[in-house]
């Protein structure tokens, strides 16, 4: 933790657990900014990656984790929340039925409500318009419109230095995002990113975000840490 953390540059990270959240957390903490890292217990259908986040938090010597309970998964609409809808092992056409309802939306609302508690001018996101699978909400015109809403309806906004959103994998291939990660020294195999991990964490190696990940290590050039069930 920074000496005088008043005068340090605060940074709210959202940390899934997952494989770019980790880098994201890893490339704010390497512009010297004070990382509070934020992670949501939103209902999905798994638990262990919290865990995976607490892990990488740690690691990564976040100056604050906080795990928020916020439900959305009494809604339904997402194989994520939802276990009456089956995780799909194959890709798919359109947006696929593992997209979360507004959940970035949600979820950068509450990060920019954090932010301005704590005098924090950043805000960091995982965001990939790359590899990825198609969410609408994982868009560069998502991250922009979001970050105009934040600077319009905040009173750090109006009267203070306003906010700024940043998604530095926007633009990234997975495995470009993975020799990044390991560049600034993130350890992957404390990550999950499986749609649909057993409960040690193993993963199915079917779902989307797990070909997309072993691809990525692949292309990478390095040994994927990951374990597959």
């Amino acid at each position: 933790m920074p000496a005088d953390i008043n005068n340090t540059q605060k940074s709210v990270v959202l940390l899934s657990g997952g494989l770019d959240s980790a880098t994201v957390l890893a490339l704010a903490a390497a512009s010297g900014a004070a990382c509070y890292a934020l992670t949501f217990d939103y209902g999905q259908r798994h638990r262990v990656e919290l865990q995976a986040a607490r892990r990488v938090a740690q690691a990564l010597a976040a100056t604050e984790h906080r795990v928020v309970n916020l439900d959305i998964g009494w809604m339904g609409g997402s194989a994520l929340t939802d276990k009456s809808i089956p995780i799909p092992q194959t890709s798919s056409i359109g947006i696929p039925i593992t997209y979360v309802p507004a959940r970035n939306t949600v979820f950068l609302s509450i990060a920019l409500a954090w932010a301005e508690v704590l005098g924090a001018t950043e805000i960091y996101i995982g965001a990939n318009a790359v590899d990825y699978s198609g969410y609408p909400d994982c868009r560069p015109e998502f991250i922009r419109s979001f970050e105009q809403l934040a600077n319009l309806a905040t009173r750090s906004g109006v009267e203070g230095s306003g906010f700024h959103v940043y998604a530095p994998l926007m633009h990234l291939h997975k495995h470009e995002i993975i020799r990044t990660g390991l560049r600034l020294g993130v350890d992957y195999a404390l990550t999950v990113s499986c749609y649909a991990p057993d409960a040690a964490g193993k993963a199915c190696g079917h779902c989307d975000a797990c070909r997309l990940r072993a691809q990525g290590f692949s292309e990478a050039e390095v040994v994927d840490p990951t374990i597959y069930r």
